[in-house]
């Protein structure tokens, strides 16, 4: 592990300190830490170039029409990207849905856009994290008729 000393003035120290204790983090490392990693995942979230895991969450009002089956045709065009859905009844009339997607960005930002813009989706969030796919690869050896597959390592 690499260390690094960082000077601030005692205004700047002060609210900083007062950020980690609402974050509940445990020193001033690993929120250091953690605020590197979140301005590193968004600069590459500009590069739609990579490979990446994301959980795409709204709510929406079952009562109109077709949506829920409009919904569900975005997901079933693009069973590649679609990993598992979780569907929450709130009320009488709104849903909220949870899909987990992965693959190239690009495609997950797009199917995730698309969903998120039918009419009658509300409060669309989506959050994404760049991995680095590995090589393919078997557990033959300690699983038995495992098939080949690929691991996704987040980037740090």
């Amino acid at each position: 592990m690499e260390r690094f000393t960082i000077s601030l003035d005692d205004e700047l120290a002060q609210e900083f300190d007062a950020f980690i204790a609402a974050r509940g983090h445990a020193n001033r490392s690993e929120a250091v830490r953690d605020l590197i990693r979140a301005r590193l995942e968004a600069e590459r979230q500009a590069d739609t170039s990579g490979h990446c895991v994301a959980s795409l969450s709204y709510v929406y009002n079952h009562h109109q029409r077709e949506l829920a089956e409009r919904l569900a045709e975005h997901q079933h065009a693009q069973h590649d990207l679609t990993v598992a859905s979780l569907h929450v009844h709130l009320d009488h009339e709104n849903c909220l849905e949870s899909v987990i997607l992965q693959g190239p960005t690009a495609a997950v930002r797009g199917l995730a856009g698309r969903l998120s813009a039918e009419p009658g989706v509300r409060h669309g969030s989506l959050n994404v994290i760049s991995v680095e796919p590995t090589a393919r690869h078997s557990h033959a050896p300690f699983a038995p008729g495992r098939l080949p597959h690929v691991h996704l390592k987040p980037r740090y």
